[in-house]
């Protein structure tokens, strides 16, 4: 049996006025059928609010830390429910603008079953999309403990792109530590300009979260050794985690070997989509308690397994104490 105990670092100590993580991109208002299966045959539709960024960044509030998020969203009612619910998790909404000409995106969700979902999305011109470098709030990204950034917000546009280099230089300037997830979204953009942009962020950042299959798309791998070899050609990468889904996840520091951590079994995934955000928060959370890699690793396995057990994006991110009862559970009652 695991035992977990909450560390002295737990009690927080921070400084006025900074965020534990800032977090830069585009949340989407989600249809899903009420009912698995083809969206063709469904009746109705429960609208619910997605986004990579914001469903780390809710994981991370609800685990007591102080979070920021950088967006845009249309002059609208989809808007309007966007901020409302992050704002209601806990989440700093004020620099997210309301663009009076662009729409916020949306996106359809099919589950069918078995684990397997299909996503279908209407977001191109969105609000979001025409963020840019002068959207950046420098004081509000230097405030910060972490820069956390995926790859999908490059991909919405040239000027997000630009706008995504930027936000790592101000971060860099500041000694800001900045945590890459790749995301890869083969349907936002070409193979070439997805591998050229997504490789050179992961070599700009200081942590990257990287899956399997983006370590294929990206270097021909998905060995961590060779991944974090060919990161670590980079002066400014020190850590490199490679998410493995059921299998768990690996990870490299610079200078050593590869090191592998096992995952929470999970018996029934309700709905896959949002683990890996899950993971994220669970292992900024660790990071941000000063536990130590491993066991920060260990607490994002622990909220991507949680994840999965609940319908939605971010719904099943737990808050301090479920996770704790979570962590101390013997793993066969984690597959019960």
């Amino acid at each position: 049996m695991r035992s977990h105990r909450k560390p002295d670092s737990f009690n927080k100590k921070e400084g006025i006025g900074t965020m534990d993580v800032v977090a830069i991109g585009e949340t989407l208002l989600s249809l899903t059928p009420a009912e698995n299966g083809l969206l063709r045959h469904a009746e109705s539709l429960k609208p619910k609010v997605a986004g990579a960024e914001t469903n780390t960044l809710i994981g991370l509030s609800r685990l007591g830390h102080r979070t920021g998020w950088i967006s845009a969203v249309g002059n609208d009612e989809i808007g309007e429910r966007i901020i409302a619910t992050v704002r209601g998790e806990g989440i700093d909404t004020a620099h997210v603008k309301k663009d009076e000409e662009h729409n916020t995106g949306i996106f359809f969700k099919e589950i069918i079953g078995s684990g397997e979902v299909r996503v279908q999305y209407f977001r191109a011109g969105s609000a979001a999309s025409h963020m840019d470098s002068t959207d950046l709030p420098a004081s509000y990204i230097r405030s910060a403990k972490y820069l956390y950034i995926t790859g999908i917000t490059p991909a919405l546009s040239e000027t997000c792109k630009q706008m995504i280099f930027e936000a790592i230089k101000l971060a860099r300037e500041s000694g800001v530590r900045v945590v890459f997830d790749p995301n890869l979204r083969r349907k936002l953009w070409g193979e070439e300009e997805a591998r050229t942009t997504l490789t050179s962020l992961c070599e700009l950042s200081d942590i990257v979260l990287i899956g399997g299959t983006e370590g294929k798309f990206l270097f021909g791998t998905t060995e961590t050794d060779e991944i974090a070899h060919r990161l670590f050609k980079s002066p400014q990468t020190g850590l490199v985690v490679v998410k493995k889904g059921a299998s768990g996840a690996a990870y490299a520091l610079r200078g050593r070997e590869a090191f592998q951590v096992e995952a929470y079994p999970v018996t029934t995934v309700i709905d896959p989509v949002g683990a890996g955000d899950g993971f994220a928060a669970g292992f900024l959370s660790g990071m941000l308690h000063g536990l130590k890699t491993e066991e920060s690793i260990r607490m994002g396995c622990a909220v991507g397994a949680m994840v999965t057990m609940v319908s939605g994006d971010y719904e099943g991110m737990p808050d301090e104490r479920r996770l704790h009862s979570f962590l101390s559970r013997d793993r066969e009652d984690i597959e019960r």
